[in-house]
């Protein structure tokens, strides 16, 4: 498609929420849901392209019988635009654009959102939804530059099977060439701030993204009533997070699902493509050719990793990519200021999540450690650098490790406290378990960014260094207790993790293929338990807690919120 011409179906959505268009637009963000799908369904013929021409029953051709196109894609220089129509009823040189829609009509009734229970009823007067209206004009103006004469176009409604008639008038075609010249203003702008309170924002596919409840509240500090946020964001995602770790292991896709085959060729797993987020390969598995096409066309990641859960590869689809997070993202992270106040926010969440994980675990933890680390995340808040946060993030981090074998009972802890905390190699088992969970959420921190269309290589905290995702580190650090260190306490007091799921080497302690596997079911639990949200008051998993603070980075990045808050538990 030339980029210098508009689809007229993004066009149309500017007269529904100018957000949501330049998100489409501009961003090239697309998400399915409940209502697109059922939008396919209704298409389903009208996109399946017809021929030029048809006959009659007879064979020849009916000069007086009106040739129904479908899928005609028409574009217009002088207007900028291109677009499909659904269906264009043709006949000598008038033509008449159909387009299907999946609701019903708009029912003419005052003050009436479109959730209303009144919009069903029948007897009143009907009308197109604006949307809908500035679409079939922006189509009868392509057909009259291809030569046509347009003197109506019609609308079928497929819940009512209703086809709604509208004039294709002066007053129409002015009404959409405004909304094309508003929408072409606001793809040159920042992006445009989201609807308050309003009632079609739950059933946009698109609300995940745009988080207009979120970056409401942000923005109303002080607690108005329309800006608290209502809980319309699924606590939780159901699809498949595949991770395949088994050496020999070979990854196929055959029709709709993606099999998974041992060494022999036998095919172990089958799993429906649509249900799948995102696969993460470790070690030795192979990945074909085909698959990659499949993943990358439904916008699904593909990470790879050492077998001990470095980070190597992302193979990350164009359609997560937003040029204008990015640059806000490079603009912002090169100014001190902007640094600074991105440290203190995460390092004071996280000194104030460790101390909570102290002091539930810990039986015998001193009043003067609880104090000095609720004083260091104080002072990490209102340091005057970025370097002093570092420093008091170590000072926070050496307290915090030295009583950590307090809260893990058994021979084990007593191991990991004469090494302290190490990373490389990992000389004892909870070292390697924390060295291999760290591992696991820096991935699910770069995922979380590539969802939000954040650069993971360009961070605000840690340095910025080739082949290191310093904003996933970045963005990880509040979550390390709350996941990571937390998870390693459970399995190992639990007895889910123990000495014999690890081996030891010359190159330090490392998981066995058993232990991986006991520790990625272990992560899925803790990445699906739900977490209530401090500012929000919603509830959400981990893995979508996530996400939705490195959207809200991406608000903030883009000047749309003016603070960051971070997860913190009590």
């Amino acid at each position: 498609m030339d980029e210098n011409l508009w689809p007229v179906r993004n066009i149309a959505e500017y007269a529904y929420c100018p957000r949501l268009f330049y998100l489409m637009q501009v961003e090239g963000i697309f998400l399915p849901s409940s209502d697109t799908e059922l939008g396919v369904a209704v298409h389903g013929r009208a996109d399946r392209p017809s021929a030029v021409t048809e006959t009659s029953k007879t064979g020849a051709e009916d000069p007086d019988r009106p040739v129904t196109l479908r899928s005609l894609t028409l574009s217009s220089e002088s207007l900028g635009l291109i677009g499909k129509l659904d269906l264009t009823e043709c006949c000598g040189n008038r033509a008449v654009p159909v387009e299907y829609r999946k609701g019903h009509p708009r029912r003419i009734v005052p003050n009436c959102s479109e959730d209303s229970s009144e919009q069903h009823d029948a007897s009143r007067p009907i009308d197109a939804w604006p949307t809908d209206r500035v679409q079939v004009a922006l189509q009868a103006m392509l057909l009259e530059e291809a030569g046509y004469t347009v003197d109506e176009a019609v609308i079928y409604y497929a819940e009512e099977k209703r086809r709604l008639h509208l004039p294709v008038d002066s007053a129409l075609k002015a009404e959409a060439l405004q909304v094309l010249e508003n929408a072409k203003k606001c793809a040159q702008g920042a992006r445009p701030l989201p609807l308050v309170n309003d009632p079609r924002c739950p059933r946009c596919s698109l609300m995940p993204v745009c988080l207009p409840d979120e970056v409401n509240a942000q923005r109303h500090a002080d607690g108005e009533a329309h800006a608290s946020p209502r809980k319309i964001w699924p606590p939780r995602d159901d699809g498949i997070h595949l991770v395949a770790q088994q050496e020999g292991v070979k990854i196929g896709v055959r029709g709709s699902e993606l099999q998974v085959s041992d060494k022999n060729g036998t095919v172990i797993k089958t799993i429906p493509l649509i249900h799948l987020e995102s696969l993460s390969v470790l070690g030795s598995v192979q990945v074909s050719t085909q698959t990659v096409h499949a993943l990358a066309e439904r916008n699904i990641p593909i990470a790879f990793l050492s077998p001990a859960g470095r980070l190597v590869a992302v193979i990350d689809p164009m359609d997560s990519v937003s040029a204008q997070v990015r640059q806000a993202q490079v603009r912002k992270f090169d100014r001190n200021d902007v640094r600074l106040e991105w440290a203190q926010a995460l390092v004071a969440a996280k000194i104030l999540n460790q101390r909570t994980l102290l002091l539930r675990n810990h039986p015998a933890l001193p009043a003067s450690v609880v104090n000095d680390m609720a004083d260091l995340a104080k002072n990490a808040a209102r340091a005057d650098s970025v370097e002093s946060v570092r420093g008091l993030e170590g000072q926070a981090a050496a307290l915090y490790f030295q009583y950590f074998p307090g809260m893990i009972k058994g021979p084990l802890s007593s191991e990991f406290d004469a090494h302290g905390r190490v990373r490389r190699p990992p000389p004892d088992p909870v070292n390697a378990f924390l060295s291999f969970a760290y591992s696991m959420l820096a991935h699910e921190c770069v995922a979380a960014l590539r969802v939000a269309s954040l650069e993971p290589a360009v961070g605000g905290f840690h340095v910025s260094r080739p082949g290191r995702p310093a904003l996933a580190l970045d963005l990880m650090e509040p979550f390390r207790p709350l996941i990571a260190d937390s998870l390693a306490i459970t399995c190992f007091n639990r007895g889910e993790i123990t000495e014999g799921h690890f081996m030891r080497t010359v190159s330090g302690c490392i998981f066995t293929e058993h232990g991986r596997r006991a520790f990625f079911n272990a992560l899925s639990r803790r990445m699906n338990t739900e977490i209530t949200h401090p500012v929000f008051k919603y509830r959400l998993s981990y893995r979508r807690m996530i996400i939705l603070h490195a959207r809200m980075l991406a608000a903030w990045l883009l000047g749309e919120i003016p603070t960051l808050s971070f997860l913190t538990t009590r």
